[in-house]
C-alpha cells in the first residue's frame, strides 16, 4: 500500500497529521519490529523504549504516519469496545490519560462525556431534538469525550522518535517469516526482529493470515464550515459532548474547537480483492452516500439547512465478528501479536491496547482470553 494512493482515494479530514520523523532506512535487525503507523504501533513502541530504554525498536509504516484510521478518525473516545466492558480491560479512559501523560502528548483531550441519541426515551431536558425519521433526542450519557486526531498521532510519534524508536515510513512489509529472529521482508530491504507486533487494523490482513471474521470497511465522514455559537447553541451542541445514535440508522458526529461540525454515517465495502487501498471516495457509489449524508444533516434541524460541507473523507474500520478486538499471539509464532478489529471504538481504545502489547511483548503482562483468535 502506497501513501500516495491512500491520501488520493480517501479525501482528506480538516486537520494534519504535522509531525514527520526524521528519514532513516530500516536497520538490519532489532529486538522489536512494530508494523503499522497509526495510534496502536505508535503507543506500543513508545512504550516499549519507555519501559526497556536498552531495547532497540523499529516502527515500520507502508505510507505516512496515521495515514490509515488513525489520521481519519472523528476523534470521539469512548470507555469500552465495541463488546462492551470485557473482562478484565480495566479503565480504558483513564488508562489512555495516563499514557498521554507519561509519553508528554498534547491532543486536545477532553473526557466531558458522550451522548447516546435515539428515538426512544429521552432524558430530561435534552438539548438535542432533531428531525430524522422521528425526532432524535439525548437518551443517555456515557463516559467518554474527544481528542484531535492529527495532533494525538503526532504527539505519539514525536514521543516515539524522543525516546529512541527509529520510526520509518514509505516502508511496506512484503511479507514476514515466522522463523527465530522472525523475518521481515520490505519492499526496500530486509529486517531480522525478536519480536513483532502487527498493528495494521484494517489494512494487510494478509500478513496477520486472519482474514475469517474480519470484515474492512471504509466509514464516511464530512465536515461543515463553522457555524455562530448561537446557532450551535439551537441544535444542542453548544456543550461540546460527542454523539452517536443508539438505533439506524447510524450517525455519530462531534464540534470542533473552531465550531465546523463532523459528522459520519455510512460504510463502503471494499472491492474483491479485499484492498480498501483500491476504494475512491470520488467514486458513483461513495459519492450518492455523501449527497445523502449531507442531505440527512441538512433536515435535521432548521439551522442546518443550508449549511454548507468543506471536508469529505474516508476511513478504514475492521470489523470483528462478535466485536471483540483482535488482541493475541500469531497463530504462527509466539514472538508477535496481532491487535486491531476496534470496530470504530479505537481512538482511546488503541493507545490503551498498544501500551498493554507492549507490556506482553516484554514478558510483563498476560493478553486477554476475549482477543483470541482461531489459527
Amino acid at each position: 500500500m502506497r501513501s500516495q494512493g491512500i491520501g488520493y482515494r480517501w479525501g482528506g479530514p480538516p486537520w494534519q497529521v504535522e509531525f514527520r520523523p526524521p528519514p532513516q532506512s530500516p536497520p538490519s535487525a532489532v529486538d522489536f519490529a512494530v508494523v503499522g503507523g497509526g495510534f496502536t504501533g505508535l503507543a506500543a513502541a513508545a512504550w516499549l523504549r519507555c519501559l526497556a530504554p536498552d531495547r532497540s525498536v523499529a516502527l515500520l509504516e507502508a505510507a505516512r504516519i496515521g495515514a490509515g484510521a488513525s489520521g481519519r478518525t472523528g476523534g470521539i473516545a469512548l470507555a469500552e469496545t465495541a463488546a462492551g466492558d470485557l473482562v478484565g480491560l480495566g479503565d480504558v479512559l483513564a488508562g489512555f490519560a495516563a499514557i498521554l501523560e507519561a509519553l508528554d502528548v498534547e491532543c486536545d483531550l477532553s473526557l466531558g462525556g458522550a451522548w447516546e441519541i435515539g428515538r426512544g426515551d429521552a432524558l430530561a431536558n435534552s438539548p438535542i431534538e432533531w428531525n430524522d425519521r422521528g425526532t432524535l433526542r439525548v437518551v443517555s450519557e456515557v463516559p467518554g469525550g474527544t481528542i484531535h486526531p492529527g495532533k494525538l498521532v503526532s504527539g505519539l510519534a514525536g514521543a516515539a522518535v524522543r525516546l529512541g524508536v527509529t520510526v520509518i515510513e514509505n516502508a511496506h512489509v512484503e511479507c514476514v517469516g515466522w522463523g527465530e529472529p522472525i523475518q521481515v521482508e520490505l519492499d526496500q530491504g530486509h529486517l531480522e526482529a525478536g519480536k513483532v507486533l502487527l498493528a495494521t487494523n484494517a489494512l494487510s490482513l494478509n500478513l496477520a493470515r486472519l482474514n475469517e471474521g474480519l470484515h474492512p470497511m471504509l466509514t464516511l465522514a464530512a465536515a461543515t464550515r463553522p457555524i455562530c455559537q448561537e446557532d450551535l447553541a439551537a441544535i444542542g451542541l453548544s456543550e461540546g459532548q460527542p454523539f452517536y445514535t443508539v438505533d439506524l440508522p447510524y450517525l455519530w458526529g462531534r464540534t470542533l474547537r473552531d465550531n465546523s461540525i463532523v459528522w459520519g454515517a455510512g460504510l463502503v465495502q471494499p472491492p474483491e480483492s479485499g484492498d480498501l487501498a483500491e476504494v475512491d471516495i470520488d467514486a458513483e457509489d461513495s459519492l450518492g452516500m455523501f449527497a445523502s449524508l449531507e442531505e440527512r444533516i441538512r433536515g435535521l434541524h432548521p439551522v442546518l439547512s443550508s449549511v454548507e460541507f468543506t471536508h469529505r473523507w474516508g476511513g478504514p474500520i475492521l470489523f470483528r465478528d462478535g466485536w471483540q478486538p483482535v488482541f493475541a499471539w500469531h497463530p504462527r509464532s509466539r514472538n508477535a501479536i496481532v491487535l486491531g478489529a476496534y470496530a470504530g471504538h479505537g481512538v482511546a481504545l488503541s493507545s490503551f491496547l498498544g501500551a498493554w502489547a507492549a507490556e506482553a511483548l516484554l514478558g510483563r503482562r498476560e493478553l486477554p482470553a476475549w482477543g483470541e483468535v482461531t489459527p
